[in-house]
């Protein structure tokens, strides 16, 4: 499974309603680190399709969705299992310090 993209009219859904963990990246399309972060997020999508869900959020168009969470700096990931933070990371990670952040709840 591909990222999904995140808004507030499927966050519900796809983000808090899920039945496995969520991986979100906010991030912008001006953002260097973002570009940087993105195909290791594609890659961690495709290399752990059904034991862990990844959404995108684009801070520019979901304004509300980056103020709900405090989103201050970007890139920014955060894992949400059961509706709930468990995990977080600012700024450019690489993907093993990534996979850290959920490996224990798949």
């Amino acid at each position: 499974m591909s990222e999904i993209k995140i808004t507030k009219n499927n966050f519900q859904s796809e983000v808090l309603n899920s039945d496995i963990p969520v991986l979100v990246d906010f991030w912008a399309s001006w953002c260097g680190p973002c570009r940087m972060l993105a195909p290791i997020i594609e890659e961690i999508a495709n290399e752990y399709n059904g034991k862990i869900k990844v959404g995108k959020i684009n801070v520019d168009e979901e304004e509300e969705l980056s103020a709900t969470f405090n989103i201050m700096s970007i890139p920014t990931v955060l894992i949400i299992n059961k509706g709930k933070i468990v995990a977080n990371s600012l700024g450019y990670k690489s993907k093993n310090e990534i996979v850290k952040l959920f490996e224990k709840l798949i």
